[in-house]
């Protein structure tokens, strides 16, 4: 049964692109649903998760408009609550969103989630509170993430990350750019040279066009470690292929390990990312938040 909303309010970041524009598409679509609707706006980082908290309470839903990093700070404010989250993508990458299957078109979008259904999710969260939804990482994917400049994400969208990761992946292997990484999964170690470290809570990425792990859950209370370690480019494109492909046979460059509670060591350190979001520089430690955050979703995502 669909969510009865009568008063929903949208949280959105107007540096985000084309915030503005956005919101007020959001709210003309959420009035036409007879929906009594307020939109604020973000001044700073952490706002949203402020206005999140203090909001909620007068509201049958909490709408974040933005990229990953708004809808991550809204989301993580309301671990724990009753109050639904309803993510409206306004960012380049929108991983949630995508992941999600909730339409990039604010018009479709919109009465998507209005007729949908809820959706308990996990989260990991680090030591410094701040939490993420889909994957948390080193190598590859921050490097993928600190290069990408702005004006080709403005131009390109999700496509700007796909192609800079690739070319970071190429560049890594050719100049053999592995690093030491040791992995602490529930008290287990592991110990490898690696291009990539991934800690997921979503199995799959870039709009479900790659697969990370085997049977990766985003409700079992549990987080993944996936471990990339090719060493020619003939291990890189194989790796790629089983991604894309979903096939996840023993293979001596992928490691994957499931627990609670994950450290990521590196040597040399490295900037790590989460959700797209640069975080700062390894180590990092995660432990899971089991159903912590409720999500809308479009009926039968």
């Amino acid at each position: 049964m669909a969510l009865l909303i009568k008063r929903a309010v949208v949280i959105t970041n107007p540096a985000s692109r084309r915030g503005s524009d956005l919101a007020e598409r959001a709210r003309k679509a959420l009035v036409a649903r007879s929906v009594e609707t307020d939109v604020i706006y973000t001044e700073r980082p952490g706002h949203a998760a402020e206005l999140a908290r203090g909001h909620a309470p007068h509201y049958d839903v909490v709408f974040a408009l933005g990229g990953d990093g708004t809808v991550m700070e809204v989301a993580g404010a309301l671990a724990g609550t009753e109050t639904p989250v309803g993510v409206l993508a306004g960012g380049t990458g929108n991983l949630l969103a995508r992941a999600l299957g909730i339409p990039l078109s604010m018009k479709r979008a919109v009465p998507s989630l209005l007729d949908g259904e809820q959706l308990l999710i996990d989260l990991g969260r680090f030591e410094s509170g701040k939490r993420f939804a889909i994957a948390a990482g080193v190598g590859i994917d921050a490097a993928m993430v600190a290069e990408t400049p702005g004006w080709l994400k403005r131009r390109l969208g999700v496509l700007a990350y796909t192609l800079m990761g690739t070319r970071a992946a190429v560049r890594s292997v050719v100049r053999r750019d592995f690093f030491n990484a040791r992995i602490v999964v529930d008290g287990e170690v592991f110990e490898r040279k690696a291009a990539a470290v991934m800690i997921a809570n979503f199995g799959a990425v870039l709009g479900k066009r790659i697969t990370l792990g085997p049977g990766i859950r985003t409700d079992d209370g549990l987080l993944d470690a996936c471990v990339f370690s090719p060493s020619t480019l003939r291990d890189a494109f194989r790796i790629m292929t089983r991604l894309l492909r979903g096939d996840f046979r023993s293979d001596p460059c992928m490691l994957y390990a499931r627990g609670r509670s994950v450290r990521v060591e590196t040597t040399p350190v490295l900037t790590w990312q989460a959700d797209g979001e640069l975080m700062g520089s390894t180590p990092f430690s995660v432990v899971v938040e089991p159903l912590a955050v409720r999500l809308l979703i479009p009926r039968g995502a």
